[in-house]
């Protein structure tokens, strides 16, 4: 393979991508051959890397040697050749799918080398073209699309590669706009600094605009991040711009360090680079303190309404004491239906202190009347002992039928385990039965 470049036979196959030869050149310097993504540092190849070995000087006399010293002076010239071939496979990794038995020279482009502006040459601009942060790397030219899937459409040799990171990070490409266009920064220049966000912040500062730029331009360019509320441009080729909801902001923040240039013309009063950053206002400062207490109250009132729910009921309230109420809690008292009511009605009566020298009598046959209750209380308690008793001995009657049911169980697995028996049985049947046999004990403990 054969290069033509600066007077340099190179290789036969180019790596330039297909097109006329004056399109990757820049108009301004026709010595600037440049490849963006390449190192600067000129490529060296192996000059000897395919040359046939030369015999050693001990090879000559091998007619004089011994046959097994010939095949050990043999064996140690093929190691020593091996050993060479691996040295320089590793140093000339980078190679190994472009060598041939010509003689490669290092690419360089003039005294300075290699330059990082190839693409801006192509498209006549001054910047490098979106998505073209790329290396040549010959072992990734000869895979398909980087993995085990077969590509889509066969792959052309001559097409630069991207990188791996340049598919995991988002692709800043050339805004189309009405009255101008926007130019995407250096892939490999250094991502743009920007100051703290505050809390709640919608507004941003927008620096290094055009001398010829109109509110009308920025709402085009901007308004594609979101719907505008507040714009405000000043005569020092800046302005603040105020969203209407957050996210705005962090579409808007992407566009910083993209060059825009008014119309089709690059004049400087009508070029600029965008500096996009965070603003600090006090309407957002304030919106988002009123918006953090209206949270605040809202978990309060959560929390309150959680605590009511926990909280247990209050009792119901008790009527003041009257001559009329204490005849009513009197009758309530005698019948067993309102008797628990009633009772909580004279305690608390009686806690408040109702109780005087005047109705002193009246409190008494309350009291009297519930004293007539404990009779029957005690009463109705002896019932119950004696229904439980009753229970009790039931019970253990019944339990004690089903002791001896258990018993004759294990009598049974225990004859069924004799000898005489148990002989007949066959293997399966034998280890059912001693299952059976250890289920039956353990119920049986359980339920003593």
């Amino acid at each position: 393979m054969a290069f033509q470049f600066n007077n340099q036979t190179l290789g036969s196959n180019p790596i330039i991508p297909g097109g006329s030869a004056a399109a990757f050149l820049n108009t301004s310097d026709p010595n600037d051959f440049t490849l963006i993504g390449i190192n600067d540092n000129p490529l060296e190849f192996n000059m000897t890397k395919n040359k046939p070995m030369s015999r050693s000087s001990d090879d000559k006399d091998d007619c004089s040697q011994s046959p097994s010293d010939k095949r050990e002076r043999r064996s140690r010239s093929d190691r020593r050749e091996r050993d060479r071939r691996d040295m320089d496979k590793g140093k000339d990794d980078s190679d190994s799918n472009l060598s041939n038995p010509q003689e490669v020279v290092s690419i360089q482009n003039g005294p300075a080398g290699l330059g990082p502006n190839m693409w801006g040459g192509m498209m006549n601009m001054g910047y490098p073209m979106v998505g073209m942060n790329m290396i040549v790397d010959p072992n990734m030219m000869s895979m398909n699309n980087y993995g085990m899937m077969p590509p889509m459409i066969t792959p052309d040799p001559n097409m630069l590669t991207p990188e791996h990171s340049m598919l995991m990070n988002p692709v800043k490409e050339i805004i189309h706009c009405k009255s101008c266009t926007l130019f995407p920064p250096n892939p490999n220049a250094p991502p743009p600094t920007t100051r703290e966000r505050p809390p709640g912040c919608r507004t941003i500062f927008v620096g290094g605009l055009p001398e010829n730029i109109t509110e009308d331009i920025i709402r085009e360019v901007f308004e594609r991040c979101g719907e505008i509320t507040t714009l405000r441009l000043s005569k020092k080729n800046f302005c603040h711009i105020r969203f209407l909801f957050e996210a705005s902001v962090d579409a808007a923040i992407f566009l910083s360090g993209y060059r825009i240039r008014i119309g089709s013309n690059t004049d400087p009063p009508n070029t600029g680079r965008l500096h996009v950053d965070y603003a600090q206002a006090r309407d957002d400062q304030y919106e988002w303190e009123c918006r953090q207490r209206q949270l605040q109250r809202e978990q309060r009132h959560r929390e309150r309404m959680e605590e009511e729910r926990l909280r247990p009921p209050s009792p119901p309230p008790v009527v003041h004491y009257t001559d009329h109420e204490a005849q009513s809690v009197a009758e309530k008292l005698k019948l067993d239906e309102t008797f628990t009511k009633a009772v909580q009605i004279l305690v608390t009566w009686l806690e408040r202190g109702d109780c005087t020298k005047r109705n002193s009598n009246t409190f008494y046959s309350m009291i009297q009347s519930t004293n007539s209750h404990v009779r029957r209380l005690l009463t109705e308690k002896t019932q119950y002992e004696d229904e439980l008793q009753k229970a009790k001995e039931i019970m253990k009657g019944r339990m004690q039928g089903i002791l001896l049911q258990f018993s004759q169980i294990e009598r049974v697995f225990m004859a069924a385990c004799h000898k005489k028996v148990w002989d007949h049985f066959t293997k399966a049947q034998r280890k059912n039965i001693e299952l059976w046999k250890k289920q039956s004990m353990v119920r049986t403990i359980r339920t003593l």
